[in-house]
């Protein structure tokens, strides 16, 4: 998969046992537990003497494998430059894979200026080491100078050491490398500043993504989304002199067979679902503009759009055996003399019409009409993310997507979140809010007069968009789609590339089970 920026995610080549050629200036990355007598070294595919001399090397640090210890260590008798010691903590019969997906992500990180890495992390969970490692050594360069742009080129081979290099054993490594991948297309998306991704470029990448996926595309322009009566989607944009889109993609999964999950599924029960996400290229606030500390993390607020296009073409790439369709609307908020007022009535897609009270609560004002328009295909399942609501990070933290929508399949995104490690945590939406959105002068308003439950309120909002009989959820990912703070595990400072993995699972999920 080819991203935004061009980032490639590093070759992965699987071996059985520690190569000898080409790997002189490797770094060997080894799981250690602590044990009763000190560190143990995870090497399966070490020698005896190996395994020996690391141990004795990281006893003589005063290393104990606890969860989190990096040493650097160099072996004489090994064929690499280094080896890099990863603590897991405990010894489990069982790992977590996202335990293992944040050990290899901090080694990447800690070996930065590294092209090549050999580990045997990959022996516990293949697919969770490699996507670690992946999600690990991203960079975002493009606006670099040369300057500042790093001289080399990062990591760029993975040498997975696994049980065998059968061909499942290939496809499993190739499918950890594809979701790597489109979390680093979510996560080139959300870094390009607004600048340079602006609803026309931004509609432009995604067609150019979606056909090299065999994606069938379709572009609104401005005109075509007045004519076709996108209230919501026209009335965010018309401040900007770049003006919105409405991007729509297309994966045809039924009337075949495919994979889900790595398992063969016949074309028999072929569901379809829809994709939504939010594609607010830069929000200003409008004429509700927002305070000017801190908003330039507002080039974040396409990150629900960003992971939504990944998502599809990643379900395209992998062959997913399911219809999915995303329907991505774009605009930029801005203040000016042809902007939206507080106070205007607006008529959402569809019919509804809408009394805008705050025009900074504009995501959901795009997300009703492509909610409406998806719900036209008539899907099983919609699943629409969004950096909706500053309410999210005061409810659930920086980390932890609220996941709304049906009860049942609300909690199912959820858990589904949760297993692959981006965290999802199922919310309510109590039926008395809707009270908290009556307009005076329209059928709904776009905000509460209340300042309390804004993340619920929000979803309120937009549940009173989905068509009856469609199972589906809301992710508000207002913080965990952009880390403002520090690096820690394979997310780096920046985009994160949250929710693509859930949604992908999700998608996975419904293929296998319906």
């Amino acid at each position: 998969m080819s991203s935004a920026s061009g980032y490639q995610a590093p070759s992965v080549t699987l071996s059985s046992s520690l190569p000898r050629r080409g790997t002189a200036d490797a770094v060997l990355v080894v799981g250690v537990v602590s044990g009763d007598d000190g560190p143990r070294v995870l090497g399966e595919h070490l020698d005896t003497a190996a395994v020996a001399a690391i141990e004795s090397a990281l006893e003589a640090l005063g290393g104990t494998g606890g969860e989190g210890q990096q040493h650097r260590l160099v072996i004489a008798d090994l064929p690499v430059a280094s080896v890099l010691t990863v603590g897991l903590g405990e010894d489990r019969d069982a790992w977590p894979a996202d335990s293992l997906r944040r050990a290899a992500g901090n080694a990447a990180r800690a070996l930065d200026k590294v092209a090549t890495v050999v580990t045997t992390l990959t022996a516990l969970d293949l697919e969770a080491a490699i996507e670690g490692l992946i999600l690990g050594a991203y960079r975002f360069t493009e606006f670099r100078s040369d300057k500042t742009a790093p001289k080399d080129k990062g990591l760029t081979k993975i040498v997975a050491l696994a049980a065998d290099t059968k061909a499942a054993t290939k496809a499993t490594a190739q499918r950890a490398v594809d979701i790597a991948s489109a979390v680093a297309t979510a996560r080139d998306f959300v870094n390009t500043p607004p600048s340079h991704l602006f609803p026309a470029e931004f509609a432009k990448r995604a067609k150019v993504l979606g056909e090299e996926a065999g994606l069938t595309v379709e572009v609104l322009d401005d005109k075509a989304l007045a004519k076709a009566g996108y209230g919501g989607i026209v009335g965010v944009g018309q401040g900007s002199s770049r003006l919105p889109r409405l991007v729509r993609l297309t994966h045809k999964g039924a009337g075949r067979k495919g994979k889900a999950g790595g398992q063969e599924r016949s074309d028999t029960g072929i569901k379809k679902v829809a994709l939504v996400g939010k594609g607010i290229t830069f929000d200003t606030g409008g004429i509700s503009i927002k305070p000017a500390a801190n908003m330039h993390h507002m080039t974040s607020d396409m990150g629900g759009a960003a992971a939504v296009i990944a998502t599809v073409v990643l379900a395209a790439k992998q062959n997913l055996p399911i219809d999915v369709v995303a329907t991505v609307p774009m605009a930029e908020n801005m203040p000016s003399a042809t902007a939206q007022r507080p106070g205007d009535v607006l008529t959402q897609y569809g019919g509804i019409t809408v009394e805008v009270l705050n025009t900074d609560a504009e995501g959901r004002l795009i997300l009703a009409d492509a909610i409406v328009r998806a719900c036209e295909d008539d899907p099983d399942y919609l699943i629409e993310t969004s950096t909706l609501t500053g309410a999210q990070t005061v409810a659930l933290g920086a980390r932890t997507p609220g996941v709304m929508g049906s009860d049942e399949f609300r909690d199912r995104v959820a858990a589904l979140s949760q297993e692959v490690g981006e965290n999802g945590w199922a919310m309510p939406l109590p039926e008395e809010l809707k009270d908290d959105l009556k307009s005076t002068v329209a059928d709904l308003a776009n905000v509460s007069a209340s300042r309390y439950a804004g993340m619920l309120v929000a979803g309120t909002y937009l549940r009173e968009f989905v068509a009856e009989g469609v199972e589906w959820a809301h992710i508000d990912i207002a913080a965990p789609a952009y880390n403002t703070g520090g690096p820690w595990g394979y997310t780096p400072k920046g985009g994160t590339g949250v929710p693509t993995r859930t949604m992908f699972a999700v998608l996975e999920d419904i293929a296998r089970n319906g």
